[in-house]
């Protein structure tokens, strides 16, 4: 018995920071994917040629005991996709170790049921988590994750207190240049600082409003396919986002360069260093500003392919 599978990384394009507080967030799969082999084994699992273990193997170990099985396996992954650049690495290995499991053991392949296990998944290993990286993977295209069920309602996840409602997103394919600041930054400081802000200053709540305000236009002129004003509004998300505190000195100076050639740039993800993203018809030229002032770049481009599975 064997199955295999593939699950694609993410980005957010709108909405970080303002969606811990009810605004919409806009996330888009990318053509970079973590592919999962797995056949069943006689004596032991093993990952890539070495026995599994919780340091080295967290997620796809959590993904077996989602599974709830006693069976043994011999799991392989390859990725092209970067670990730590804000592209979802832990969710797309997740998301494509769940598919190939439930497909190998021919259980359920509903799309709603593999995003939510993930999240489980990614919320035991991390000890918190949004769904928004997940259900991108899962289900490719583009999601917007919201307070409130709006059209195009996929699924609902609740976890705790919170509710995340995910809805599908038709939009053009994009070209996309990631740039990594290679400066490592923790998601829950900079999430904290937010808050302090937040409750101490309504001009902090405004600007909360005002990015839930961008991501909708965006995502409008996302499906008009008006990049200019797309780019325009990733200009002044990250304006904001760098009003709240979150962005960076080296993230600053990759998004000087990489506007030279880009419709708009803005910070993705938490901030803090980490990773920023821009939309482009120029994506070499981008990469070679990117790359010039000290980051990592990643050209890519948004796909509509989420998980896929076979035997």
């Amino acid at each position: 018995m064997k199955a295999k599978s593939s699950a694609p990384g993410k980005v957010i394009l709108f909405g970080e920071h303002a969606v811990v507080y009810g605004e919409p967030a806009l996330s888009l799969a990318v053509d970079r994917r973590i592919t999962c082999n797995i056949s069943t084994a006689n004596l032991e699992t093993s990952v890539n040629g070495y026995p599994i273990n919780k340091e080295h193997h967290s997620y796809i170990l959590e993904c077996i005991n989602k599974i709830d099985t006693d069976k043994k396996f011999k799991i392989e992954t390859e990725s092209n996709l970067p670990s730590g650049a804000g592209m979802g690495s832990s969710a797309a290995v997740t998301v494509s170790t769940l598919g190939c499991l439930r497909e190998l053991l021919s259980k359920d392949l509903e799309e709603e049921k593999i995003a939510k296990d993930a999240f489980e998944v990614e919320f035991k290993v991390q000890g918190s988590a949004s769904p928004i990286d997940t259900s991108t993977s899962t289900h490719g295209n583009a999601i917007m994750i919201s307070k409130e069920k709006k059209e195009d309602f996929l699924w609902k996840i609740k976890k705790d207190e919170n509710i995340w409602n995910i809805h599908h997103q038709d939009i053009p394919d994009i070209d996309l240049v990631i740039g990594d600041s290679g400066v490592h930054s923790s998601t829950g400081p900079l999430v904290e600082k937010v808050r302090k802000f937040y409750e101490k200053s309504n001009f902090a709540k405004e600007i909360i409003q005002d990015i839930g305000d961008i991501v909708r236009k965006a995502t409008d002129q996302l499906k008009n396919q008006d990049l200019e004003e797309v780019g325009r509004l990733m200009d002044k998300n990250h304006r904001l986002l760098s009003i709240l505190g979150v962005s960076h000195p080296k993230l600053e100076k990759l998004i000087r360069g990489a506007r030279k050639y880009s419709y708009g740039a803005k910070l993705t993800g938490a901030g803090g260093g980490g990773a920023m993203i821009a939309l482009t018809d120029e994506a070499e030229k981008v990469a070679e500003e990117i790359d010039r002032r000290g980051g990592t770049p990643y050209i890519i481009k948004s796909t509509k392919k989420g998980l896929v599975t076979s035997t």
